[in-house]
Formats: C-alpha cells, sequence, structure tokens
C-alpha cells in the first residue's frame, strides 16, 4: 500500500519483522451479531434469540465463530490490500463479544520468506473487547513480489 492509494497491495518489499498492523475497530451492536449469524446460516439461537441466550446463562446474544473469522480475514487484507492472498487463517477463541461491546484487532508481521512471485508474511493478531481477549491468532498472507 502508499499513501498515494490506500487500496493499493503492500509492497513486500517494505515489509519488516515487528511492523504492527493498522488497528480495525468494530463496534458491536446486535444488528451485526444476528446479521453475521444469518449470512453465514448459523441459526444456533444464542446468535439472535435474546432470550435463548439467557437462558443458558449469557448475558445477551453474542457472536458466532463464522462472522469472527471473517472480521479477521478483513483486519488481514485491510492491511494488505486486495491482491493479498490469505493462506493460512488459525484462531482461538477468547471471552465472548456482546451487544454495545467494541472490538479492536492488533497484529504485527511475525515472519517474513521470500519465494518465487510471492512473499509469505506471517502475522500475530489479537481481537481484544471490553471483557478481554475475543480471538488471538496467526495467520500467512502471500503478497506478490
Amino acid at each position: 500500500m502508499t499513501a498515494d492509494d490506500p487500496r493499493a497491495t503492500r509492497d513486500p518489499a517494505t515489509v519488516t519483522l515487528g511492523d504492527p498492523l493498522d488497528p480495525l475497530v468494530v463496534e458491536v451492536d446486535a444488528t451485526r451479531i444476528v446479521a453475521g449469524a444469518i449470512a453465514s446460516r448459523d441459526f444456533m439461537p444464542a446468535h439472535h434469540d435474546r432470550a435463548f441466550a439467557e437462558s443458558q446463562g449469557a448475558p445477551d446474544i453474542f457472536m458466532n465463530i463464522l462472522s469472527d473469522t471473517a472480521y479477521c480475514s478483513r483486519f488481514l487484507t485491510d492491511w494488505a490490500g486486495p491482491e493479498a492472498r490469505v493462506t493460512r487463517l488459525a484462531i482461538r477463541l477468547g471471552v465472548p463479544v456482546f451487544p454495545g461491546h467494541t472490538l479492536t484487532y492488533t497484529g504485527e508481521v511475525s515472519g517474513l520468506r521470500a519465494g518465487g512471485d510471492e512473499v509469505a508474511v506471517e502475522i500475530s493478531f489479537r481481537a481484544s473487547g471490553d471483557i478481554g481477549d475475543h480471538v488471538t491468532g496467526t495467520a500467512e498472507l502471500r503478497l506478490p513480489a
């Protein structure tokens, strides 16, 4: 990416070990949680029915893992650009996220490997919410060399 064109794919020659990724802040509300569950065809009531979620011991509906995976992918590709490919994504769920919470995605470059016409970029990241780490993970992106 360049300052001239923020939509351009990040130049791997400018990426170094330890570089931070641009943070992504997601304001979580009930609509976002329900929409993500419906879009991913996850009809578990805990993701759209407040009374059911409460009956299971949760204070409210909560985000599903497929939405989490999508937001992690967005975080990575927002930083890397449109020609980047996510080739590996490994996440671990932590505390749940409920309506009214704010998720902040942060990460850093944890590895670089050149090979052929691509550069593999390893990323370590987390999404922290109001009550702690919601998601932690690692990913590998491929940037065109």
